[in-house]
């Protein structure tokens, strides 16, 4: 199937932020259609995301990739990747509604996920280069990395001195691990296509921000802004029943590894409101000095 084919009309995909995903019908059929527009993405984007959806086939429900196709520059064609559609609802529709019984089965489930992807282990931290995910290593400690962000959070120097202990704590615990694993970057229920009637995960979606780092980095995203109770817990006995240790330990290493998003997202924070969000958050954790604060409106975990 060719981009130039589709023949029963294309429409934004609700959900995203980008602009960039287009569900698409050809022949009857349903797809998605991302198309790599922003010029910040690198020409290979399309087929690095392609061979991760390779690389976890059979060990995570990724949908079946239909099309890829390279960046030309000199034509000015952006990269694009069509993907098979997965019928279903997006987890952060239901999550919400859910009983805790509901939730602590969901949040296990979850919790697995972020453990496999845990446990695909990569020699270097960094970001694929190609499609042959070859990584471009890079080390990140946070405290450089809240002081790389520290003119574009426009912060007081009270809340940014609060953001550097709250760093300086959590890198100290992060440098006992010493594992590199996948990280899709982005796994929380936005992005999970469930089954509405048995809440199994029929698809995990968006892997444009997937890189090698900290094992622990999908667990805090997927504990995130969700912090009722029962979800939590699923979360937690669904990780470490695979990966081992303790909830409490996984908990904390969860947190302090998931400051990196919630820095990056809060420094841009006017760009949606997902970032609007986690910069509220980063100045209450910088602020109490406890990486584990709820998230003003929520249920503590």
């Amino acid at each position: 199937m060719s981009f130039g084919e589709l023949d029963g009309g294309i429409q934004p995909l609700d959900g995203g932020w980008s602009g960039e995903t287009f569900l698409a019908e050809t022949g009857g059929e349903r797809s998605v259609v991302r198309v790599f527009a922003d010029p910040r993405h690198p020409p290979q984007a399309a087929e690095i995301q392609e061979a991760l959806h390779r690389l976890v086939r059979g060990l995570l429900p990724v949908p079946e990739v239909l099309e890829v196709r390279r960046a030309d520059l000199d034509m000015g064609t952006p990269a694009l990747l069509v993907t098979a559609f997965v019928d279903g609802v997006r987890g952060d529709l239901l999550v919400p509604d859910l009983n805790e019984e509901q939730q602590r089965r969901l949040g296990r489930e979850l919790g697995e996920i972020a453990a496999t992807l845990a446990g695909m282990p990569f020699l270097t931290a960094g970001t694929f280069a190609d499609k042959e995910l070859r990584v471009e290593a890079h080390a990140l400690d946070l405290t450089d990395w809240v002081e790389s962000y520290a003119d574009r959070l426009d912060w007081s120097p009270a809340d940014l001195e609060g953001l550097r202990d709250v760093a300086a704590d959590a890198q100290s615990l992060l440098d006992a691990v010493t594992r590199v694993s996948l990280v899709h970057s982005d796994l929380n229920p936005k992005n999970l296509i469930l089954d509405p009637e048995t809440l199994s995960v029929r698809a995990v979606v968006d892997w444009e921000f997937a890189h090698a780092g900290p094992p622990y980095a999908d667990l805090g995203n997927l504990l995130r802004f969700d912090r009722q109770e029962a979800y939590v817990a699923g979360v937690l006995e669904g990780y470490v029943s695979a990966r081992g240790g303790s909830t409490s330990e996984a908990l904390d290493l969860a947190r302090s590894a998931d400051l990196v998003a919630l820095v990056e997202l809060g420094a841009r924070r006017t760009d949606n409101p997902v970032a609007a969000r986690a910069h509220d958050l980063l100045l209450e954790i910088a602020r109490s000095g406890d990486v584990h604060i709820a998230p003003e409106g929520s249920d503590r975990g």
